[in-house]
Parts: structure tokens; sequence; C-alpha cells
């Protein structure tokens, strides 16, 4: 005589719930690879008294660097017009510097230079720098360090 095991039936997984659970944030599984934490830009005081910032992509990395603005508004209009001009891939002067690396500059609507980029061993990694730039700039975040520095060295005076 045979026995026979009664087993419960395994619930099969419906799509909505495989759906649901890439989208959790915490999610162990899967991460959902559309969700985009956008960069930030940081805007620093160089020893020289002058104002600058950079473009820093999510994960920390520096993907524009701007020149040096002797007023911190100037330092804040040329985040704005990095953020307008970021998504139009004419304002991107894509170049190889003299020793072999790429790099690109870009540049506003008046043909001055904005930002500038890291150099890049390859052209393909040049571009996505710019496709990075493309993708942060508009709605990153500005997120001032020149008012930290200012409030620390009122305190330890």
């Amino acid at each position: 005589m045979s026995r026979h095991v009664h087993q419960k039936p395994v619930p099969q997984r419906r799509q909505c719930d495989i759906i649901r659970k890439r989208n959790l944030p915490n999610s162990s599984t899967t991460r959902n690879e559309d969700t985009h934490m956008p960069g930030k830009f940081e805007i620093k005081k160089a020893k020289n008294g002058q104002f600058f910032f950079h473009l820093m992509a999510s994960n920390g990395e520096i993907i524009l660097a701007s020149e040096q603005y002797k007023a911190k508004p100037s330092c804040k209009n040329g985040i704005a017009s990095v953020q307008r001009n970021a998504g139009n891939d004419a304002r991107y002067e894509r170049k190889t510097g003299k020793s072999g690396k790429f790099f690109f500059v870009l540049k506003a609507g008046n043909h001055e230079i904005i930002g500038n980029s890291e150099q890049y061993d390859t052209e393909k990694n040049r571009d996505k720098g710019i496709e990075s730039v493309k993708k942060n700039a508009p709605d990153a975040k500005v997120v001032d360090l020149t008012a930290a520095t200012a409030r620390t060295s009122a305190a330890s005076a």
C-alpha cells in the first residue's frame, strides 16, 4: 500500500506581484532601473575668495566643473545656465587634449564656456559624461557649501 502525501499547492506569482516587488524602495530582489536620483550642484569658495560650482552625479563623481566667479550670484547664474543648456546637444564641444585624452565643454547660447568635464581615456566615456550632465543637470538641487563654511568660520572666530 502506498501512501499519498498531500502537499499544499504552491501559489503562483502573478505579474502584478512581481512588478509591485520591483518598485518597492527596499526590495531585496530587483531594483527599478527607471528610478533616478538626480545629481546636485555644489557651490564652493576657492582660496582666492572666488566662487565656483561642481555638478555631481548621484554616485558622487564630479561631472562638470565651472569657471571661477567673483560673486556668488554670478555663480548661481552659471548653474541656471547649465540647467537651461544641458539638454541641448549642440551646446557641447567635444575635444581632445594635448595628452590625447578626451573631454568636453558646455557652452551657453552666447558661446561662453559654463562648464568643463574631467579628462576621459576614451571618446565613449566622454560621451557618457555628456549624457550624465544631460540627465543630472536639469533637476539637480543646489547645495551652497559656502554658507556652512561661513558659519563655521564665524563660530571659531
